[in-house]
């Protein structure tokens, strides 16, 4: 049986848009990997939250807990990602953003309205 079962699609923006401006202007290939990461999750949990904590990233990417740590915060800070943990020491749980189907308004008019 083979171990990959499932053909995830990936939007063309995140091919033609998102490679160049994250790896190529940001200089942060890790960041890019993260998110590829974390969107082929998102999209297997039909666009849920998805949990991880530093250490699984690091080992699903192959990159240091470092690299995963910069990379997200590169990721929330260009809003490509929301991050939120029940305290501290919980795994966070990240939610995938697609600012380009309009994800990022929507997530903002719900903080708005509570």
């Amino acid at each position: 049986m083979p171990r990959f079962r499932e053909t995830v699609p990936v939007d063309d923006y995140v091919l033609d848009v998102l490679m160049r401006d994250i790896v190529g202007h940001d200089r942060q290939p890790a960041a890019y990997l993260v998110y590829l990461h974390l969107y082929g999750q998102a999209t297997r949990a039909k666009w849920r939250p998805v949990a991880a904590s530093l250490r699984s990233l690091a080992e699903e990417t192959g990159l240091s807990k470092s690299a995963v740590q910069t990379a997200l915060e590169l990721l929330r800070r260009r809003e490509l990602i929301e991050s939120a943990s029940a305290h501290a020491t919980a795994i966070p749980s990240h939610r995938v953003l697609r600012h380009w189907r309009g994800d990022v308004r929507r997530s903002k008019r719900r903080k708005l309205r509570r």
